[in-house]
C-alpha cells in the first residue's frame, strides 16, 4: 500500500490543475465552450477522485480511472450538439476527455507523463488546427468551389444590447467578407431580443462564419450565438 503523503498529495493535486488550465487557456483563447475553468476543474477532479483511492488504500486505482472516464463521457455528452448544418462540440468533449486523462497520470504519480500528455494535446489544437483548415479548404472530387449556399447567423442577446450587438453582428459579417441578405429582430419577453441574420456564402462557409461566432461571442450581452447552413431553402434549423 502506497503512503501517500500531504506534501505529495498537493504535488499531484497541482500538476493536475496546471495541466487541465494548460490546455483550458488554449480553449479559452479559441473563444470554446468549455474554456480555462472547465478544463481545470475536470482535471482537478479526475486527479481528487485517484488521488482519493491511493489515500484510501485502494490497490486498484486503475478502476477508478475507468470510473472517471465514464463520467467524463457524460460530461462530454452534454457539450455535443446536432442539427441539420452538422455536430458541433466533439473537439471540445474530446478535450475534456483528455484533460481528465492528464489528471489520471498526475494524480499517479507520473508527473512527467502527465506534462508531457499536456504538451500532446497542446500540440494537436495548435499544429493539426492549420492542417485540417487546409484540408477543409481543398475542393472536393466533382464539387463546385463557387457555389453560392445560404447560411443564418441567431443570436439573443440583452433587449437593452439590441442595437449595439445588431451593429456589431453587421460589423463582423462585414469583415468575414459576407454580406446579409436579410435581418430580423424579434422580441423575446421583456428583456431578451433575438436576432437572425441569413447571409449567402460561396464557397467553404465553416470557417468564414466560425470567424463571426468567435468575434462576437466574448461579448458579454449575448446569451446564446450560433449559426447553421440552410436546406432547400428552409428558413429554420437547428444549432451548428
Amino acid at each position: 500500500m502506497q503512503n501517500l503523503t500531504t506534501a505529495d498529495f498537493l504535488l499531484r493535486l497541482a500538476t493536475g490543475v496546471c495541466c487541465g488550465a494548460l490546455i483550458g487557456v488554449e480553449r479559452q483563447w479559441r473563444a470554446r465552450m468549455a474554456g480555462l475553468r472547465t478544463n481545470a476543474l475536470v482535471a482537478t477532479g479526475a486527479t481528487l477522485f485517484v488521488l482519493y483511492s491511493v489515500a484510501a488504500g485502494d490497490t486498484s486505482s486503475t478502476r477508478v480511472a475507468s470510473y472517471v472516464v465514464s463520467g467524463i463521457g457524460f460530461l462530454g455528452g452534454g457539450v455535443i450538439l446536432r442539427g441539420r448544418g452538422g455536430v458541433s462540440g466533439l473537439n471540445t468533449a474530446a478535450t475534456l476527455w483528455c484533460s481528465a486523462a492528464v489528471g489520471v497520470m498526475a494524480a499517479s504519480g507520473r508527473i512527467q507523463l502527465a506534462f508531457l500528455g499536456t504538451l500532446a494535446v497542446l500540440a494537436v489544437h495548435l499544429v493539426l488546427r492549420p492542417a485540417g483548415r487546409l484540408l477543409d479548404q481543398a475542393p472536393a472530387s466533382g464539387s463546385d468551389p463557387d457555389v453560392s449556399v445560404r447560411a443564418t447567423v441567431h443570436l439573443r442577446c440583452a433587449r437593452r444590447e439590441e442595437a449595439h450587438i445588431r451593429a456589431l453582428l453587421l460589423q463582423a459579417l462585414s469583415a468575414s467578407a459576407l454580406t446579409p441578405t436579410g435581418l430580423r429582430v424579434s422580441r423575446e419577453g421583456q428583456d431578451t431580443a433575438g436576432l437572425r441574420a441569413t447571409v449567402a456564402v460561396e464557397g467553404e462557409a465553416g470557417h468564414a462564419l466560425e470567424q463571426v461566432v468567435t468575434r462576437l461571442s466574448l461579448e458579454p450581452g449575448i446569451h446564446d450565438l450560433h449559426w447553421h447552413l440552410e436546406e432547400d431553402g428552409a428558413a429554420e434549423g437547428a444549432l451548428a
